[in-house]
């Protein structure tokens, strides 16, 4: 676990998530609950290892085992971790691949403006379970995009103006796709747990030889 007290005090320099984007694989599990790192680690080019979650963020149930992540087993982690480096180091390029392929859906399809969709549709759906109007406090300050923006220097500048809303849109507020109809998703939710059984065989088939040779 990283001691963040410790970390900020030495600026992040044994946790700075570029320095971390130099391994083949990735290792995403969960910690006492979810994870904010998940979006960073599949963001990496390196496969990632994904443990079997019992939290899921928004956009990992549009992800496909074998196409983004490689499964590994929860209730067995160090058997199936060795297993798929073990798969992996022999299939370079399709563990390559794997990883550009999780690495791609993030950078396009959680841009700012799809994120910016999932929170209008997220907040309005929310507010219509309020049971009362909220209301401005009287001692409240609006803050507006350059507020934030122009004292921020570097990196921090760079991604604040690239998220910036510059202009309104000519498109509607929201713009999410439909909702898959029940025929497609549940074939779409076949397909992704075909891809871990398959996996899990993979496994059981790995380990089965071992045996026999020992």
């Amino acid at each position: 676990m990283t001691n963040w007290v410790q970390e900020s005090k030495q600026g992040f320099k044994d946790s700075n998530l570029e320095n971390q984007c130099k391994h083949r694989y990735k290792i995403y599990i969960e910690g006492r609950a979810w994870s904010v790192s998940e979006k960073y680690i599949m963001a990496c080019d390196s496969m990632t290892l994904y443990v079997r979650p019992r939290y899921h963020d928004f956009f990992i149930r549009g992800m496909e085992p074998l196409q983004h992540f490689w499964p590994i087993r929860d209730n067995s982690k160090c058997t199936s971790l060795k297993f798929a480096v073990e798969w992996g180091n022999n299939h370079k390029d399709k563990a390559k691949a794997i990883g550009e392929a999780a690495s791609n859906f993030i950078q396009e399809d959680l841009k700012m403006d799809y994120v910016y969709d999932y929170m209008f549709h997220v907040l309005n759906e929310y507010a219509k379970l309020l049971k009362f109007k909220p209301t401005i406090p009287p001692n409240a300050v609006e803050l507006c995009s350059e507020t934030m923006a122009c004292p921020a220097t570097g990196k921090w500048k760079k991604f604040m103006v690239e998220s910036m809303v510059e202009s309104p849109s000519d498109e509607l507020p929201c713009t999410l796709p439909p909702p898959y109809d029940p025929l497609a998703l549940r074939d779409f939710l076949e397909r992704k747990a075909n891809s871990t059984r398959q996996v899990e065989a993979w496994e059981n088939e790995y380990w089965q030889s071992i045996d026999k040779k020992q």
